[in-house]
């Protein structure tokens, strides 16, 4: 015989069934509260590694710009110091150019130091500049004198006479002069069909040998 349900048991079923739900609904909270907290948490160390790479970066920056400033100082220290070496070989040369080039039978008889033009499109500078009434000879000097300095010399003898328009039915000789020469560059030079002017006691001397047949431009 079947046992017939009461009100009381209706009331107690009904209990289970709300203490079900409530730890039901106490364990939701308990991890929705959880992940607020590590969701705050994680907010908080991802706001912190912003602040710190954007620290990080601007530390970089005033770093790049300090560095980029001792550069340039460095930059500007060094061609000052080339230039006054450059002048200071072209101050030793000048006095001998005619000298040496007389003897070499090209009869040059005005020197111009530091020649310039400005001609639109073609402004140009010549270290040294020996002429006469047919013939000149253009001096590249250096304190050093590397591949590159006798490749872009070469480039200022072919875009010569473009600059210096009077010049046009001149015979041009060309020559390099350098306190110091990287090795095999003389040789270098000396193939190019330029003169190569070297240190010599007191004073300089062309280099190149009796065999020698220059280039004209």
């Amino acid at each position: 015989m079947t046992t017939p349900v009461t009100i009381e048991d209706i009331y107690k079923l009904f209990e289970r069934s709300q203490e079900k739900l409530d730890k039901s609904i106490a364990e939701a909270d308990r991890r929705f509260a959880e992940s607020d907290r590590r969701f705050a948490e994680s907010d908080r160390r991802a706001t912190e590694s912003r602040a710190e790479l954007e620290r990080l970066i601007a530390e970089r920056e005033k770093s790049l710009a300090k560095l980029e400033r001792t550069v340039e100082r460095t930059s500007k220290a060094i061609d000052a110091l080339t230039t006054r070496w450059g002048r200071f070989v072209e101050e030793l040369v000048e006095p001998a150019v005619l000298r040496l080039f007389q003897e070499k039978g090209i009869d040059v008889k005005e020197v111009y130091p530091r020649a310039r033009t400005k001609r639109q499109g073609a402004a140009m500078e010549i270290d040294i500049l020996a002429i006469d009434d047919t013939e000149l000879v253009l001096v590249e000097c250096k304190s050093r004198l590397s591949k590159d300095d006798v490749d872009e010399f070469i480039e200022k003898l072919n875009r010569f006479k473009i600059s210096f328009p009077h010049y046009k039915d001149y015979q041009a000789y060309g020559a390099v002069a350098g306190i110091e020469i990287n090795e095999g560059i003389d040789r270098y030079a000396y193939r190019q069909g330029l003169f190569v002017i070297k240190p010599s006691g007191d004073s300089v001397a062309i280099a190149n040998d009796e065999d020698f047949k220059p280039s004209y431009w």
